[in-house]
C-alpha cells in the first residue's frame, strides 16, 4: 500500500509576459501544464494557492495607510518625492487641511491628502487628531458667546487650544484679519526657553522618540571669602565693617512673574482660538479712539446710529476700557459713552464711570419705555463691595445715560478698583496748588 501523504509534491514554475496575449487554452505552453496536471490523477489542490498569487502580484492599488489622521498646522507646506536635502516638489498642503498617515521615517511623515496626492512632510508641521478635537469643542462650546468687539490682526497669529504661549496651535491667522472677540483671560507669560522645550516635548511624543531632559547646570559655587582681618586695638574703625560682615544678607524679594492678556477670537471661516490680546486692536474710527486717553479700549457696542446732515449716518458706542497694562484680574474699569452732536459735527463723552470692576460679557440691546418708546439699552456686570458680582442695566435717552431701576430699587455700592488714586489728607489739600509739601532745597 502506497502512502500518498508521503508521496513527492511537484512545483512549477510559471513565465509571465505581458506584452503576449493572454494565456487560453489553446496555448501550447498552457496545454502543456495542465495536461501535466491531469495526467497525475490529482485533484488541483494548488489552483486557489496560484489564483491567489497571481491577483496579488496584479494588483496596482497604492500602499494602505495606518488609518492615523493627522492635520496641517503650518501656513502652507510642500510634499517630498523623498526625504532628501534635494527633493521634487510631488504637492502642496495648506493650514488645516486633513491628511493620513502612511508611513513614519524619523522626523518625517509620508502622508496622503484628500485628492490622493503622497508625499513626505515634516512631522513638526502635522498635529495630531486630538487637538484638532480639541479645538472642534472650543468653537462648539463659545458658538452662542457674545461678542465684545471686532477686532484686526497687526501681524500673523497662531490660534492656542488654550490661553499660553507653550498651549498647543493649529490654526493660523495672517496679518489684518478681522476678528470677533469673545472672552478675555490672562496667563503666566512661558519664558522662550519652556514654550521651546514643550514643544521639543509635544514633537517627540508624536513621533514616538524618548523624551530627552537636559540636564539640569549645577549652580556655580562662589570664590571663597578672604580672611577676616582681626582688628587690632586702638583701631574702631574696623569695628563697625566686622559687625556689618557677620550679618546675614536680607533676602531678595521674589519678582512676580509677567503676564499675557489674550483674546479668545472666532475668524470669518469659524475657527475658534485664544490669540495675544496686544496682537489684536479694535475696529473703531479714529474720532472714538482718539478719546482713550492713554487708556486700553476692551470692548465696543454700537448703541444706536444718529443721521447727521453734513457726515450722514453716525453710529453712537459704549466703550469699556482698561488700565494699559497686561494681568489685571477685571476686564474693564471704565465705562464710556459717545456721542455725536449734530451742531459741531463731533463725538462728545455723553456718559463716564470710572474706578469700577467688571467683567464680561457686556450685553447691548433694546427695549420698549411707555412714553419714551423704544430706547438702546447695555447692561453690564460690575463687582460689588461685599465681593458679589451682579448686573447693572443702563438706558440712552438722546445723549443722556440713566440707569435703569424698578421703583424703590437701591443698587448695591460698587466696589472700586485698586488703580483708584487715595483721596488727598486735609493736610494735602491746605498745601498750594502744585505744591505736595516744603522745598527739598530750603531750608526749615
Amino acid at each position: 500500500m502506497v502512502n500518498r501523504s508521503c508521496a513527492p509534491v511537484l512545483w512549477f514554475i510559471v513565465e509571465f509576459h505581458t506584452e503576449e496575449k493572454p494565456l487560453y487554452f489553446p496555448n501550447s505552453r498552457f496545454r502543456r501544464l495542465s495536461l501535466g496536471l491531469v495526467s497525475l490523477g490529482r485533484p488541483l489542490r494548488f489552483a486557489p494557492v496560484f489564483l491567489l498569487l497571481c491577483l496579488l502580484g496584479c494588483a496596482r492599488s497604492g500602499p494602505a495607510g495606518s488609518g492615523e489622521i493627522m492635520y496641517v498646522s503650518a501656513p502652507q507646506a510642500n510634499l517630498r518625492d523623498h526625504v532628501a536635502t534635494v527633493y521634487n516638489r510631488v504637492g502642496t498642503v495648506k493650514n488645516g487641511d486633513r491628511v493620513e498617515v502612511l508611513e513614519r521615517q524619523h522626523r518625517f511623515v509620508r502622508v496622503r491628502t484628500a485628492q490622493k496626492v503622497e508625499g513626505w512632510i515634516e512631522l513638526r508641521a502635522l498635529v495630531p487628531r486630538e487637538i484638532y478635537d480639541r479645538f472642534q469643542q472650543l468653537s462648539k462650546d463659545n458658538r452662542n458667546t457674545a461678542v465684545e468687539g471686532h477686532g484686526i490682526t497687526r501681524v500673523e497669529l497662531n490660534m492656542h487650544v488654550a490661553p499660553g504661549r507653550e498651549t498647543d496651535t493649529l490654526y493660523q491667522l495672517v496679518e489684518s484679519s478681522k476678528v470677533e472677540m469673545l472672552k478675555r483671560a490672562t496667563a503666566v507669560r512661558a519664558t522662550p526657553e519652556e514654550v521651546a522645550a514643550q514643544k521639543a516635548a509635544e514633537l517627540a511624543r508624536i513621533a514616538g522618540d524618548a523624551i530627552k531632559l537636559a540636564p539640569k547646570k549645577k549652580p556655580k559655587t562662589p570664590p571663597p571669602a578672604a580672611p577676616e582681618s582681626k582688628p587690632t586695638q586702638g583701631s574702631p574703625a574696623n569695628q563697625p565693617a566686622a559687625e556689618s560682615a557677620n550679618q546675614p544678607a536680607p533676602a531678595e524679594e521674589a519678582q512676580p512673574k509677567p503676564m499675557d492678556d489674550w483674546w479668545l477670537v472666532r475668524d470669518a471661516q469659524g475657527h475658534t482660538g485664544w490669540v495675544l490680546a496686544r496682537m489684536v486692536d479694535l475696529d473703531l474710527p479714529l474720532d472714538v479712539v482718539q478719546y482713550a486717553e492713554g487708556q486700553r479700549i476692551l470692548a465696543a457696542f454700537v448703541l444706536n446710529t444718529v443721521q447727521d446732515e453734513q457726515k450722514g449716518t453716525i453710529p453712537q458706542y459704549l466703550v469699556l476700557l482698561n488700565e494699559n497694562r497686561d494681568g489685571i484680574a477685571y476686564d474693564f474699569n471704565q465705562v464710556r459713552v459717545f456721542t455725536w452732536n449734530l451742531k459741531k459735527h463731533r463725538y462728545e463723552t455723553g456718559y463716564r464711570e470710572h474706578y469700577i470692576m467688571g467683567y464680561f460679557p457686556a450685553t447691548v440691546s433694546t427695549q420698549a419705555f411707555d412714553r419714551e418708546g423704544t430706547e438702546p439699552v447695555f447692561t453690564l456686570r460690575e463687582q460689588n463691595e461685599d465681593g458679589s458680582i451682579t448686573p447693572r442695566e443702563y438706558r440712552l435717552i438722546g445723549n443722556v445715560v440713566r440707569q435703569v431701576l424698578a421703583p424703590g430699587e437701591v443698587p448695591p455700592h460698587a466696589a472700586h478698583s485698586p488703580d483708584e488714586p487715595k483721596p488727598k489728607s486735609a493736610a494735602e489739600k491746605k498745601l498750594p496748588h502744585g505744591k505736595s509739601g516744603p522745598h527739598p532745597h530750603k531750608k526749615p
